[in-house]
């Protein structure tokens, strides 16, 4: 799939423009690109990101996401494949509403995560990071389904930040006042019919629109004018990394790896041990993966993906001591701008982690009771810089605090499992 998204250059794949390349390139000062699936993506328009990352958290910031890999599903079997495929129950989701889901193999470990949009009773559109069409194809034998990629003809921009609401209001023909978490709407900008998701990746306010491809330009350059005044900036994977970590949202290929690409049995996930056994409905009708599931829910699993909140002044004194310089290991970490510390997404072995607590619990005991309020504290059980949540709600350590706490999905930062389009968890 990649492939036929980049040129053949001296027998080497070349990543191609968007649709919206033409546009980002004149701002694209620092000509600091990467590849994504394809396509050329700004890693950051100035030579630092910080500017990009404070127009998420403080004004309105806009992102190229059209290297998402879009399909649209339709007919009349439609909604019995898509949960036939995804571990949530698409029966309860109403039309106009977006999920956030994951998708596993038949040990049930994680292929891919993204959402799904109900366009319709019968059509669906679906978000990957990675090319899921054959895995697609492969499961919808016998149904009367139809699968389409349409990554090439439908365009997608993020716009994000506490001042998007009233930007878009400004900008589009469409009801954004009334729109809620995970809905979306269709309206003009521009001149131009879209749809519009209250969705995105940086745990603050934030919308998604998806726009037909030959007119991306005209969309872009709507936005950028009304948002003049919202003090808007076009922000690249840099800031976006910042800020998706911050809010404690998982990466493919960062935080963990799709199954498909695993080399070794270790690099398999399942949705528990990142976080994502929320998205797993053992109650719906059969889906691939959900023996192994069930069998995983019932005794926990046996290592956990976390979020870390480091003081990075303390990590340089304990390494100073020893003469070596300071590391965190991790599988993602980024300085956290507003907090001017350290976050990271790591992985800890549940049994170690289970015996260190239960070691905790038993030295307590025969602490003076003040003492141990204030060891309470800094471990982060009462009210401290994290929460250790129980082991029979998930397994899962939450210690990543929240650097947004006036967004509108704070809530998640105070968890490390949501995935590329997570914000407030009432989906």
């Amino acid at each position: 799939m990649c492939a036929m998204r980049a040129i053949t250059r001296l027998g080497e794949n070349v990543p191609i423009g968007t649709a919206f390349h033409d546009r980002t390139l004149p701002l694209c000062e620092s000509l600091n690109y990467r590849e994504w699936s394809g396509y050329y993506a700004v890693s950051v328009y100035e030579m630092h990101h910080e500017h990009e990352y404070n127009a998420i958290r403080n004004a309105a910031a806009l992102f190229d996401v059209t290297p998402l890999f879009k399909y649209f599903i339709s007919g009349k079997d439609a909604t019995k494949f898509v949960n036939r495929v995804i571990t949530r129950d698409i029966n309860k989701v109403k039309v106009g509403q977006v999920i956030y889901c994951c998708w596993c193999d038949e040990d049930g470990k994680v292929i891919d995560d993204g959402t799904i949009s109900r366009l319709t009773q019968d059509t669906y559109r679906w978000t990957a990071a990675d090319p899921s069409i054959r895995w697609f194809q492969q499961n919808a034998l016998g149904l009367d389904v139809n699968i389409e990629d349409i990554t090439d003809q439908v365009a997608a921009l993020a716009l994000q930040g506490p001042t998007s609401g009233r930007l878009l209001q400004r900008a589009a023909t469409a009801d954004i006042t009334n729109l809620k978490y995970f809905r979306f709407t269709r309206g003009n900008i521009g001149g131009v019919d879209v749809d519009i998701s209250r969705t995105g990746y940086t745990g603050d306010l934030g919308y998604e629109v998806w726009i037909p491809w030959a007119e991306a330009g005209t969309v872009w350059d709507a936005l950028m004018e009304a948002g003049q005044q919202f003090d808007i900036h076009p922000a690249g994977m840099l800031a976006l990394d910042v800020a998706r970590i911050e809010a404690g949202l998982i990466l493919i290929e960062a935080d963990y790896f799709s199954s498909k690409k695993a080399l070794i049995e270790s690099q398999k996930y399942s949705p528990y041990e990142i976080g994502l056994g929320r998205l797993v409905d053992l109650k719906k009708e059969h889906f691939i993966g959900r023996t192994a599931l069930e069998e995983e829910n019932r005794r926990g699993p046996k290592r956990l993906l976390m979020g870390i909140d480091v003081n990075w002044d303390d990590v340089e004194r304990q390494f100073e001591t020893v003469g070596l310089a300071p590391q965190v290991p991790s599988t993602a970490s980024r300085t956290a701008a507003r907090l001017s510390r350290r976050i990271a997404g790591g992985q800890s072995n549940f049994e170690h982690v289970v015996a260190d607590a239960q070691e905790n619990d038993r030295a307590r005991q025969h602490q003076p009771r003040a003492r141990r309020g204030r060891n309470r504290i800094a471990n982060g059980i009462d009210g401290g810089g994290g929460a250790a949540e129980s082991a029979r709600d998930g397994a899962r350590i939450a210690v990543l605090q929240s650097s947004s706490k006036n967004s509108d999905s704070h809530q998640v930062a105070q968890r490390w499992g949501g995935g590329r389009k997570g914000q407030k968890n009432d989906r």
